[in-house]
């Protein structure tokens, strides 16, 4: 009810009474000769039974916790930077923290958060088990709480998930290799190298899933051969080749490693790489064995479009990235976040996802592949790099 009903209210009240006060009885106190008062609503005035037609708009000076994983990552810092400045453009302030891959940090961070009174919080996690008594903090004071892009495993205390279609992104990368290599018709065999992301970051696992749905049948039967043989046999043993960290650095020496001890009278053929950071330290390695674009270099997978990664892809050095445009889900989240802190549910749902605790509604954004005949009208024309940015 408006503050300016509750006065019409009150002060109907009060000439009620004092009207009531002003009316005598008759000289016998037994009988009541007093008339009765009727208030009488004055039609120009709002009926208070009915609903503000025109009601105070919600408060947006809300604190809106904000976590990413790190800044080493091209893409977290421009998830960070979009998300919180579309908050910000709304009203929202905001609180963007970034945790240096440290698992700690990130728990102080959030910790931070709740003491400086956030009503939500947007968790892109390092790892969610880490996480754990935090959350359930958090969860106790009603707050609420969006994973972002990484699904906080094994706990009851995630309210909603945004990302996008991760088995999807596997499988954009299993079918341009499957396409690009023509599996189903080339004579092969051919030699494969798989790599697969953190095994802190359950999405790493998806990544891989998606793409070996795609693969195996021509793993099972020899038009993919495996020389150094660190590929997984399984969706479930993915864990066995998987980079910690995401790190471009430890992508490069575990590449170099495997190029000195098993590719000495061999070339390799295709390299399943989940994402840029990975892709740019394998091509690092390749490009320091001897490998040359156009001519023994293999088919090379990515994610993220990052800068770098790009500017390889249209070196030759990478054959494609999976794009994530960050701008959309950002604004995913961003509107999310208003429609539940104007004490609504998000409206985009459009699937789940199980944390091994229960199914979390999920945002889901949409991907697109990008090569090098694709680059302008993916990444140029929609505005997410300049032809400068990219060397065109």
């Amino acid at each position: 009810m408006s503050l300016k009903k509750i006065a019409v209210l009150t002060a109907g009240m009060m000439i009620a009474m004092g009207t009531l006060a002003a009316c005598g009885g008759s000289d016998d106190p037994g009988e009541d000769t007093t008339a009765p008062v009727v208030d009488t609503p004055d039609p120009t005035e709002p009926d208070p039974t009915e609903p503000d037609p025109d009601p105070e708009p919600p408060s947006t000076d809300a604190l809106i916790g904000i976590t990413m994983p790190d800044r080493a990552l091209e893409r977290w810092n421009r998830d960070g930077e979009k998300l919180q400045a579309d908050l910000q453009a709304m009203g929202y302030q905001t609180d963007l923290q970034y945790g240096d891959n440290k698992p700690e940090q990130q728990v102080s961070q959030i910790e931070n958060q709740i003491n400086a009174g956030a009503t939500i919080l947007v968790i892109a996690s390092i790892d969610s088990n880490a996480l754990a008594p935090v959350l359930q903090t958090a969860a106790e004071q009603g707050i609420v709480i969006i994973a972002y892009d990484r699904l906080l495993m094994d706990t009851e205390n995630v309210d909603y998930y945004a990302t996008f279609d991760n088995v999807g992104v596997g499988t954009m990368q299993g079918e341009f290799m499957r396409d690009t290599a023509d599996l189903d018709n080339a004579e092969g065999p051919f030699n494969f190298e798989a790599f697969t992301g953190s095994d802190d970051d359950n999405n790493a696992k998806l990544f891989f899933q998606g793409a070996w749905d795609v693969l195996k049948p021509y793993y099972d039967d020899g038009k993919l051969v495996c020389p150094s043989g660190k590929c997984p046999e399984t969706v479930d043993s993915w864990t066995d080749v998987s980079i910690r960290g995401w790190s471009t650095e430890d992508a490069q020496t575990e590449m170099e490693n495997r190029l000195n001890s098993f590719y000495a009278d061999k070339k390799v053929d295709i390299v399943l790489s989940p994402n840029d950071s990975l892709a740019f330290g394998i091509a690092s390695a390749l490009d320091a064995a001897g490998y040359v674009p156009g001519e023994d270099w293999p088919l090379l997978t990515g994610q993220d479009a990052d800068e770098a990664n790009v500017k390889n892809i249209l070196a030759g050095k990478q054959s494609m990235s999976v794009f994530k445009d960050t701008r959309i889900l950002a604004g995913n989240v961003a509107t999310m976040v208003d429609e539940i802190a104007k004490g609504g549910s998000p409206s985009g749902i459009n699937g789940e996802y199980d944390n091994n605790v229960k199914m979390v509604p999920t945002v889901q954004a949409a991907l697109q592949a990008v090569t090098k005949d694709t680059v302008q009208a993916v990444l140029i024309d929609s505005g997410f790099y300049t032809a400068d940015q990219l060397g065109l």
